[in-house]
């Protein structure tokens, strides 16, 4: 039997979003969001399912940070609802808004449990999406103007800062894919999109550079990973291009200051499809960053197939295990993916942002057996592993999720939480995961 042995130092945590576990969504002043409008209208979330209650955490916060505590996590990342500090997106601020998150924060570092806050985590004001929404620039001023806010309010408070979590998800798979809100399915408007959020994201690090030259800024591209079914040239480079969309597409302007040139290519020459950047938008975005999270969960073998989507691949079924949202289990590419990104961009600081499994196991005698999500933390923790070994600078890891929560477009029928959560009297249940974690951390080892 093999041990893993992690640095003593290393930053175990857990993190959720404000949309998926608040609930209040019409309380202490809050402002409605894209995913208000996008879960009440028909078709869009499985079981007609919303955001009103989810876990009710803005009122069991303290329930929920003592569930952090006897879990041993040395960091939480939490998101705030942008709606809940400018409830029409900018313009007058919500004190009420604020004062919530400084007694959630201040609960979290009296128990000794550091707080990592993101900024955006999707919940866009619906007043700015009635304006354009992230295609409009001014969007871009009202998101530098809400994080300059809360950067003033929690400085000395809050040392690690996340600006856009997943740009992919916010854009792509929003508004070319459709799935998530705002619901739209149009390539250039996702693309401009992508292109708005990474300058909303660097005006925001040279804001705290301003604001509060301690703390440390960056931001939680997501990915996943194929890997190439041949040698062949046209299996190889139709991988390029997948991994690329995720991988290189939001990386390379932050850490070359320019767009994939391949991808900038195949997307005009494919869609006619092209990247609207004004002068001194590339410098923005690539400002100096302390840290990158890394968002992983899935991966497959891949091919080349003419015709099929965007970039004319095939994911091949190889009898996967699967988890319950149907997502193969493939821990070999997150180790493959950690040495790309160290390979492409260098010794950048990495955590794990999110890492984690849905599976949908009930309550029984009063207990929650989740083996498998056991098995995939176990494997896929041994692949940061690995990949520290072979030089990656990673520093800590966030289980996703500490909660099961609103799942997004699959409401609440997909759970990827620590701790179970009965979503008709909200009773919180740890899962036999929770304790495995728990002793993870308190031995920072266990065995294969």
């Amino acid at each position: 039997m093999s041990t893993i042995d992690f640095p003593r130092n290393f930053l175990w945590g857990a993190a959720t979003a404000s949309y998926q576990i608040e609930g209040a969504t019409k309380e202490g002043g809050r402002g409605p969001s894209i995913w208000d409008t996008f879960s009440k209208t028909p078709g869009n979330v499985k079981n007609g399912d919303t955001g009103d209650v989810a876990c009710n955490s803005y009122h069991l916060y303290e329930e929920d940070i003592k569930l952090l505590k006897e879990l041993g996590v040395s960091s939480y990342r939490f998101s705030v609802a942008w709606p809940r500090i400018f409830p029409h997106g900018d313009g007058e601020l919500n004190q009420q808004g604020l004062d919530y998150y400084h007694r959630l924060v201040d609960e979290l570092i009296a128990n000794n449990i550091e707080p990592m806050c993101t900024l955006y985590h999707w919940d866009l004001p619906q007043a700015l999406q009635d304006r354009g929404g992230w295609e409009n620039r001014e969007t871009i001023d009202a998101f530098d103007e809400y994080a300059k806010t809360i950067f003033r309010s929690f400085k000395g408070k809050i040392k690690k800062w996340i600006t856009i979590n997943e740009p992919w998800c916010a854009s792509f798979l929003s508004n070319y894919l459709g799935i998530h809100a705002p619901g739209y399915k149009d390539l250039q408007l996702a693309t401009t999109i992508g292109h708005h959020l990474l300058l909303a994201h660097g005006r925001a690090v040279q804001s705290l550079r301003k604001i509060d030259d301690s703390a440390e800024i960056g931001y939680a591209p997501n990915a996943g990973w194929a890997q190439a079914y041949s040698t062949s040239e046209e299996d190889q480079e139709a991988v390029r291009r997948a991994n690329g969309w995720h991988i290189e597409w939001f990386m390379d302007p932050v850490f070359k200051g320019e767009y994939p040139p391949f991808l900038v290519k195949w997307f005009k020459e494919q869609e006619g499809v092209t990247v609207p950047i004004q002068e001194g938008d590339m410098e923005v975005i690539s400002s100096r960053i302390d840290f990158m999270g890394i968002n992983y969960y899935t991966g497959n073998v891949a091919r080349y197939e003419e015709g099929n989507g965007l970039f004319h691949i095939e994911n091949l079924d190889f009898n996967y295990d699967r988890t319950d949202i149907g997502w193969p289990v493939y821990p070999e590419g997150f180790y493959q993916l950690l040495l790309y990104i160290k390979n492409q961009y260098g010794d950048v600081p990495i955590y794990i942002t999110e890492n984690g499994a849905c599976y949908n196991d009930g309550v029984t005698n009063g207990k929650v057996e989740d083996h498998k999500r056991v098995s995939y933390m176990k494997i896929h923790i041994a692949n940061v592993n690995r990949a520290i070994q072979s030089g990656v600078n990673i520093k800590g890891y966030m289980a996703w999720s500490l909660l099961d929560n609103f799942e997004w477009a699959e409401g609440y029928d997909m759970r990827f939480g620590l701790v179970h959560i009965d979503f008709q009297t909200l009773k919180r249940t740890k899962k036999d995961s929770y304790f495995w974690y728990k002793d993870l951390i308190e031995k920072t080892n266990y065995h294969l």
